[in-house]
């Protein structure tokens, strides 16, 4: 079976568990720029070194890929089977915490705006976090005219001050400080 199926040749998209919608629609902006975080953070994964949080980055991309499937989903109930394997607890963020609160102590503190920049590691980071701030707006966006999970605003949140804190180790830790402004 081929990849394309031409079905979206005019503009419109199909929704997991049915219906359609415009490609500009803001369901489809949030879960595109959800998949887009997912694949910087690919990006970030693959920069030395590789080992660095990889455990921790793998398992926000497996996170991502849930929040991506509930966001294009309008009807949760035609596809509640599937998207069991998607739940997302509170234990995720406050993991974030734990991992921020322990890289904090080996980091001096912030007195400048730090600029996106550094290692390849960091830059990457850095770069993942911007595309997670736009992901946030966009699924806040989507929160003004359907059903969004706190969680998710929350999760998101979250997770770009743990991509800028873990850019800021990955730069400490090569040597590296932070570029300011």
């Amino acid at each position: 079976m081929p990849i394309y199926t031409k079905t979206g040749d005019q503009g419109d998209t199909g929704l997991f568990g049915g219906g359609r919608v415009p490609k500009d629609h803001p369901r489809v902006a949030a879960y595109g720029d959800v998949d887009e975080l997912n694949s910087a953070l690919g990006v970030a994964r693959a920069a030395a070194p590789v080992e660095f949080f990889d455990p921790l980055l793998e398992s926000v991309q497996r996170d991502l890929f849930s929040i991506g499937g509930h966001l294009a989903t309008p009807d949760p109930d035609k596809v509640a089977r599937a998207l069991q394997k998607a739940d997302l607890s509170e234990e995720r963020v406050a993991l974030f915490e734990r991992v921020m609160d322990e890289a904090d102590v080996e980091l001096t503190p912030l007195r400048a705006f730090v600029l996106p920049a550094g290692t390849p590691k960091a830059a990457s980071l850095h770069l993942a976090r911007t595309v997670c701030r736009r992901a946030e707006r966009s699924v806040i966006h989507l929160g003004h005219e359907a059903e969004v999970p706190v969680l998710f605003v929350v999760y998101l949140n979250r997770l770009s001050d743990l991509l800028f804190t873990l850019a800021r180790v990955a730069n400490h830790r090569q040597g590296t400080g932070d570029v300011t402004w």
